[in-house]
């Protein structure tokens, strides 16, 4: 089930109105709903790969209550190898068993041996590589003796199942969304108008911006050969804002949702597009997976306290495996690799924490310096984007090379392209609302909020927008993640 569906437009209210109007007296039957619910939404898409849930969910459970019942270290560690193996292990088999085969075969081959292997049809289970993570930091945390462990299982359930960030995210820890379901929930008025004013946006970001984008961006990628540099620049960037449309889109829907039930969910994006260097990028663009990484491998593995040989090979592990993380592709390692490239300049000069605040705060326009730093900065993550959206490696490189022609600098021109320009004036439309909006926690929180007038007209125009514009619908790109 999908937030930009017919089904989901039906599922939410339903939702909605058993929990706030029938199991409204009871904590635990409001989690229990939100358990069903979720297992719910989830099997829509194919029950088979509920027990996968449910058994990570048992394992991390009792496996918390035992670490931190055991006061042996050895035990305590062997415990802790239990979970990971168990959430690696699902989704080392599910996601990358046929990447590693594959290429252990091309090794031998490489070298005269011939091995004759045969891969697997296996199904990636939708959202696995989110609640893995989710789950994971739990036990992670108790192990390390941050969080005690629940002795609740409904809650635990419904933590780990939560229905709007259930197969995109945000990746939230149990230090925050744990102790909501352990919280009576009241309904407020105007929490559930700030959740709807996200999903809104969300959508809005996902099925006008994203998935139009997306149309260009896959003519343009698929017949890469043919067209001029200046057309393959237009397609980078036409992904460059399928990719943030449609997974900063998700985040709003999801995040808007859980507030229509009383949860806060962490922010996921804050803009990542106006950031001035990729240290910035960085802590703007998918937070809670940034921050997973930094916090459960970086600094484990020493982080910037080391030598600088260990610096660069911790910088080098956290985006590496950052990008393999995405998919079980060279592509995504060469993209993870690319953005250590760019980010390792700016550690080891210790100019990474130099842009913590927004881009001219309190301003309506960035300076020269800042514009500069903030256009360098964009043009980076389009090339990078081009190794993360290419389809093998030699396609990213023959895309690159077919840039930097002297068809660069001629006119972008591909079938059809005259009817790309309402949706480069969407883009434009787009990235004005975010500016003005930078500040917040996302585009339209509070914009035109003290004219009623205004703000009903706006809201309007987007829902307009919606429905005159929506792009042929695609699934969120992260679900294949």
């Amino acid at each position: 089930m999908i937030f930009n569906s017919l089904d989901f437009a039906i599922f939410l209210p339903i939702v909605f109105v058993l929990y706030w109007f029938v199991t409204n007296r009871s904590l635990k039957l409001q989690n229990v709903l939100l358990v069903v619910s979720s297992y719910f939404f989830y099997g829509w898409w194919d029950w088979r790969f509920l027990s996968l849930i449910l058994f990570s969910t048992l394992v991390d459970f009792f496996v918390g209550k035992a670490v931190a019942k055991e006061q042996g270290k050895t035990k305590r560690r062997m415990l802790l190898w239990i979970s990971i193996l168990v959430n690696i292990g699902f989704l080392g088999f599910f996601k990358y068993y046929n990447f590693f085969l594959d290429n252990f075969v091309s090794a031998f081959s490489f070298f005269g041996n011939e091995i004759n292997a045969n891969s697997l049809n296996i199904i990636l289970p939708v959202g696995i590589s989110f609640y893995t993570f989710q789950t994971l930091s739990y036990t992670i945390d108790v192990y390390n003796r941050k969080l005690k462990p629940t002795q609740d299982f409904i809650s635990f359930a419904a933590f780990v199942s939560f229905f709007p960030q259930l197969v995109a995210g945000p990746i939230e820890r149990a230090t925050n969304l744990l102790p909501q379901f352990y919280a009576k929930r009241k309904f407020k008025y105007a929490n559930a108008v700030d959740g709807l004013r996200q999903i809104l946006w969300g959508l809005f970001k996902k099925v006008v911006i994203a998935d139009n984008c997306a149309k260009y961006a896959n003519y343009i990628f698929d017949n890469s050969a043919d067209l001029s540099g200046s057309t393959l620049v237009l397609g980078a960037v036409f992904f460059t804002f399928q990719i943030y449309g449609d997974f900063s889109g998700y985040s709003d829907i999801a995040i808007g949702v859980s507030r229509l039930f009383g949860f806060n969910l962490k922010q996921n994006f804050a803009f990542p597009y106006f950031s001035r260097d990729i240290a910035e990028f960085w802590r703007r663009w998918h937070m809670s997976l940034s921050t997973w990484f930094r916090d459960y491998l970086y600094i484990p593995l020493g982080g910037s306290r080391g030598t600088l040989t260990k610096t660069i090979r911790n910088v080098f592990i956290i985006f590496i495996v950052s990008g393999f993380w995405h998919g079980a592709n060279w592509t995504f390692i060469i993209w993870g690799a690319l953005n250590a490239l760019y980010f390792l300049p700016i550690l080891l000069t210790k100019n990474n924490r130099n842009h913590l605040n927004t881009i001219a705060e309190g301003k309506y326009l960035p300076s020269f310096k800042e514009f500069s730093l903030m256009f360098v900065t964009f043009a980076l993550t389009v090339f990078a984007w081009i190794f993360f959206r290419a389809e093998t490696i030699a396609h990213a490189f023959s895309y690159i090379s077919g840039i930097f022609t002297e068809s660069l600098f001629s006119m972008p021109y591909f079938k059809d392209g005259t009817l790309a320009i309402p949706t480069l004036i969407l883009v434009m439309f787009f990235v004005i609302i975010e500016w003005f909006g930078r500040e917040d926690q996302y585009g339209i929180e509070s914009l035109l909020m003290k004219n009623k007038l205004l703000k009903w007209c706006f809201y309007y125009l987007i829902l307009i927008l919606i429905f005159v514009f929506a792009g042929t619908s695609q699934e969120f790109i992260y679900f294949q993640f």
